[in-house]
């Protein structure tokens, strides 16, 4: 999934780059720094009504929550304890911004070299799965990457201000960044709740997971039957009343926001993908985005896109970035480990399936 960084504006222009999913049977229109309510929808019993709410102030992106309630008061109070709880991780995995009386990410990105930084318990157990996904992953899920993502994101950026202009980042600064991408120079000490990263030079960039990671932790806690999308990290906590599945649709790489290459159903699980059609900037005619091979230093070109399908958002969404890196072989082989499943999209637009994948299809 996309790296956890801010956006060149706020407001409308991020939604339409946001997501990497988009929800078949919800209509993601209008957004907000606070929660908006819809419309109650149909009764699926005759004591509950469909809700939906969207807010775009967390995780640079948009959320969409949908769910099933005796009330719109009932609905709101959830959905409002959401947003309160993905506020709270937001604030706690930025790299970018200071909040008073909280040690961040990018607390201990500042404190590079320097002393042990005491942080929250959910900064632990992210960065302790980041690094059991570095292990499992060979390193291409690589969190203590921030240095080398850093120089392709202020590229980036630049670009996007002034496309005549655009540039690739130096090939020099690259390969003298990535002798810094060492996650074992990141000191975790559960115990103690620190953490040190002991190469001045190294940075945390936890974009790959941040997201997911913090859908599942707060999805644990909602009642059956809520569809939570956080840009495009779609979680199902179970079937609708009627127990019936959710229907995600699979966005189309060379398509609008609406073109589906296929429609999954989720009843409880997860989905997210990874493409390389969200994000990115061209340069003399190409186009660059943001999925960064850590072997190559370049944005990885074997996919156009890597869906996920799997019980954990927090999983999905490290499976999704780390197989756009991959061949389908070794990314198959990470599957079987996890017991999740995948849809590969070529750059030529073919469907590749994980054999476990097709009961998950959507059959017109």
């Amino acid at each position: 999934m996309p790296e956890l960084r801010k956006p060149r504006k706020r407001g409308a222009g991020l939604l339409l780059r946001a997501a990497a999913l988009s929800l078949a049977l919800l209509v993601l229109s209008g957004c907000s720094s606070t929660i908006v309510m819809g419309q109650p929808s149909e009764a699926a019993e005759p004591e509950l009504t469909r809700y939906q709410a969207t807010f775009l102030d967390l995780f640079d992106t948009l959320t969409t929550i949908v769910g099933y309630a005796e009330s719109e008061e009932a609905f709101t109070e959830t959905a409002t304890g959401i947003q309160n709880s993905l506020r709270e991780y937001h604030e706690l995995y930025d790299i970018y911004d200071d909040y008073e009386g909280i040690n961040n990410i990018k607390t201990i990105n500042d404190a590079a070299g320097g002393e042990p930084v005491e942080v929250d318990g959910r900064i632990i157990d992210l960065l302790l799965y980041c690094k059991e996904m570095y292990e499992k992953t060979g390193g291409q899920l690589d969190a203590a990457m921030g240095s080398v993502l850093s120089l392709w994101h202020d590229a980036r950026e630049a670009g996007l201000d002034d496309p005549e202009n655009a540039a690739l980042p130096d090939t020099a600064a690259l390969e003298a960044a990535a002798e810094h991408c060492n996650f074992d120079s990141v000191i975790i000490d559960a115990e103690a709740s620190t953490v040190q990263i002991t190469d001045p030079e190294t940075q945390l960039d936890v974009g790959a997971v941040a997201k997911g990671y913090a859908t599942e932790q707060v999805c644990k806690d909602l009642p059956s039957g809520y569809l939570v999308s956080v840009g495009g990290n779609v979680r199902a906590t179970g079937p609708k009343p009627d127990g019936s599945a959710w229907i995600v649709g699979v966005q189309d790489p060379d398509g609008g926001a609406e073109d589906y290459l296929l429609r999954l159903n989720v009843s409880e699980g997860s989905i997210v993908t990874s493409g390389d059609y969200q994000r990115y900037y061209v340069v003399d005619g190409v186009r660059y985005h943001h999925i960064i091979d850590p072997q190559t230093l370049y944005p990885a070109t074997r996919w156009r896109a890597v869906t996920i399908v799997c019980s954990d958002s927090g999983m999905a969404d490290a499976l999704s970035t780390s197989l756009f890196t991959m061949s389908q072989e070794d990314g198959q082989a990470l599957l079987d480990e996890f017991g999740a499943e995948a849809v590969w999209v070529t750059s030529g637009g073919e469907l590749l399936y994980s054999p476990g994948l097709s009961e998950y299809i959507v059959q017109d």
